[in-house]
């Protein structure tokens, strides 16, 4: 069952492994885009969610994983927990909670401090959280949420327009210029990131 998911991932993606799979609440999914369709349609049920909820400490790791839970939950039977193996992006997964503290630290600091303007505190925090990468699966998609709930929620700014157009899940020219900015950022550099989201 293993292959036809981490086959024709788009650049980027994070394979499964066997026991990942293994929770994959539907057993008659077998192609990546019926499993797309699933989790499609509970992100946009996670979304809703979001927009109802009162809630508004979101810096905290109980949020980050409810978020996580109410995104993919409906999909995935691990939504919601930190992964335990490594993978080709994130940080040791022994590691992943102290980091996490770490960069809710940090944001909480850079809102309070006024440090930088929203727009720069959602993209800092959302690179951050992608290179942590704390799920098995559904990061990039999960904190580009967060980062808009940061605006939306505490700020009551818009969120970006992260997909300008294209759809961030396949491979096309938008998604490219995305993961660029990311790897442009592990090395300090965010500029690009900047520039992606209409910063500078």
């Amino acid at each position: 069952m293993a292959a036809p998911f981490n086959d024709n991932n788009p650049e980027g993606a994070t394979p499964l492994d066997r026991d990942e799979l293994a929770g994959l609440k539907f057993a008659h999914v077998t192609t990546r885009g019926e499993l797309d369709h699933l989790e499609q349609a509970n992100i946009q049920s996670g979304m809703q969610w979001l927009n109802r909820t009162r809630q508004t400490e979101i810096l905290s790791e109980v949020f980050i994983r409810t978020l996580h839970k109410r995104l993919f939950g409906e999909v995935w039977r691990w939504a919601g927990t930190f992964r335990t193996t490594e993978k080709n992006i994130g940080v040791d997964p022994i590691t992943i909670a102290i980091e996490l503290r770490h960069l809710i630290d940090d944001t909480r600091y850079w809102i309070d401090h006024q440090t930088y303007p929203p727009l720069e505190i959602a993209a800092r925090f959302h690179h951050r959280l992608v290179y942590i990468h704390p799920f098995p699966n559904g990061n990039g998609r999960h904190a580009r949420i967060m980062a808009d709930a940061i605006l939306t929620k505490i700020y009551g700014n818009p969120s970006i327009d992260w997909a300008g157009g294209y759809d961030l899940q396949s491979m096309n020219e938008r998604r490219q210029v995305y993961i660029s900015a990311l790897r442009a950022a592990d090395q300090r550099d965010y500029m690009p990131l900047f520039s992606f989201i209409g910063l500078i």
